[in-house]
């Protein structure tokens, strides 16, 4: 996703880009307890990341965003995204399972932080850029991304731990495939709808039961009838009042 530029600074821009691209390696980095500017030693990345950031804000008659507008190739890039997408989960597990021996969680949410970081991030990428949108919080409410990369981590977790009998090369085949699948078939239709909602309903009725409409204040909303808010009553008679001491002042 492109990044919305809200400030005048480039710097400030290019740092904000520079955050959801490698939010997954900051945030990561942070909960491992390590330096969390490590990604500025690949210099490469940072370079080519540069680059496209530059070239996406800066480039002369947008030639740049004219060419990627072009379907096929914005599916083509789709498709490696959500490729390297499996690769970040897998290493971020890798990484977490060195640090942390059999622990779980860590390699769980490490996992999870190193595939979904921009999403994760956001709103402190949001704060670089001058914007606070809380209402944006990925654990509030999450997006299809962050969601099926939770779903990434808990799998090749288990499957590290060898409780999920799967060769690794056949589940990062299967999980990659679904990636790229849904997310082609999402461009193509443009449907935002998350081909996970069927199972999350299912699910929630399950274990949450269904959700009910929380009744209403005895009392509150009420309207008179001549449509008028009970709240507003007062307010109008008191009007009434100011008006008829008004009348008797005049007279």
């Amino acid at each position: 996703g492109a990044v919305e530029v809200s400030v005048r600074s480039p710097l400030a821009c290019w740092f904000s880009a520079m955050l959801y691209c490698f939010g997954g390696s900051v945030l990561s980095s942070l909960m491992l307890g390590e330096p969390p500017v490590a990604f500025l030693a690949k210099t490469i990345n940072i370079l080519l990341a540069s680059s496209v950031w530059y070239l996406v804000f800066y480039c002369p008659e947008d030639i740049f965003c004219w060419c990627f507008s072009f379907l096929p190739l914005r599916l083509l890039v789709a498709g490696m995204k959500e490729v390297t997408r499996t690769w970040k989960i897998t290493d971020g597990i890798a990484h977490a399972d060195i640090v942390y021996k059999d622990a779980w969680l860590v390699m769980v949410a490490v996992g999870w932080a190193r595939g979904a970081g921009g999403g994760l991030i956001s709103n402190f990428e949001q704060l670089v850029r001058g914007v606070w949108k809380p209402e944006t919080n990925e654990l509030l409410k999450m997006s299809y991304p962050v969601k099926v990369t939770l779903i990434g981590a808990v799998l090749f977790t288990l499957q590290r731990r060898q409780y999920l009998p799967i060769a690794r090369h056949n589940l990062v085949f299967l999980y990659t495939i679904f990636l790229v699948v849904f997310k082609v078939k999402m461009m193509l239709t443009r449907c935002a709808t998350s081909p996970l909602a069927p199972f999350e309903a299912a699910l929630g009725q399950i274990f949450f039961g269904s959700r009910k409409t929380p009744s209403k204040v005895k009392g509150e909303g009420a309207t008179s009838s001549n449509g008028s808010s009970v709240c507003d009553q007062p307010s109008e008679q008191h009007q009434e009042g100011a008006k008829k001491k008004q009348a008797k002042k005049t007279e």
